[in-house]
């Protein structure tokens, strides 16, 4: 399964670059980085502390005119930015909040669908899908990845559908060490 990490909302000037080095080198396939009131300047310093090397693996969710100064993953379109640059040819993405969304999937490398649980980290943002509503998942023109709520425990659930993987934001340990970390991955590794 795919492993795709998110960020807060705020960048964690002190700890960030480390914590999103440590998610890459331990095998996450994408780290998108969703800092919807952060400036210009405050992602290009977020993304220079991260080493070239793992550009990328990086996903921008806002200010979708860095792609062109740095060898980014690709671009996550949402509410906010719901359409990528013209003559963009890169990676692309899409947050879908329907199955009817995710089934007019497009073009794009993948697709999140939110909330499949109940969301860790925004509260009162419930799970919203049936059984049988996930079964139609099967016939999705694209990859679609499971986000809200996702924890460790939650891995074999999303096993019995079409989830190509999971994207994390709440349980992963942000504001914490890199020590705890590297200690969850571990522990999630162990469900996979």
């Amino acid at each position: 399964m795919l492993k795709i990490a998110i960020t807060p909302e705020n960048i964690d000037e002190k700890n960030e670059a480390a914590m999103v080095c440590t998610l890459i080198t331990n095998g996450w396939d994408r780290v998108h980085l969703r800092h919807p009131s952060a400036s210009p300047a405050d992602m290009r310093r977020l993304i220079e502390a991260i080493p070239p090397q793992m550009h990328t693996r990086l996903v921008i969710h806002d200010h979708f005119d860095l792609i062109s100064r740095y060898r980014l993953g690709g671009l996550h379109l949402n509410r906010r930015c719901p359409v990528a640059p013209h003559g963009y040819s890169g990676g692309l993405s899409r947050s879908c909040h329907s199955i009817d969304e995710v089934m007019a999937g497009g073009t794009m490398d993948y697709v999140t669908l939110s909330p499949v649980f109940d969301s860790i980290s925004k509260s009162g943002y419930m799970a919203a899908y049936s059984h049988e509503e996930l079964l139609r998942l099967s016939g999705a023109p694209t990859k679609v990845i499971a986000l809200g709520g996702v924890n460790p425990e939650r891995i074999d659930f999303l096993k019995r559908y079409n989830f190509t993987g999971f994207a994390m934001l709440g349980a992963l340990p942000w504001g914490e060490n890199v020590g705890r970390m590297t200690d969850f991955i571990s522990r999630l590794n162990k469900e996979l």
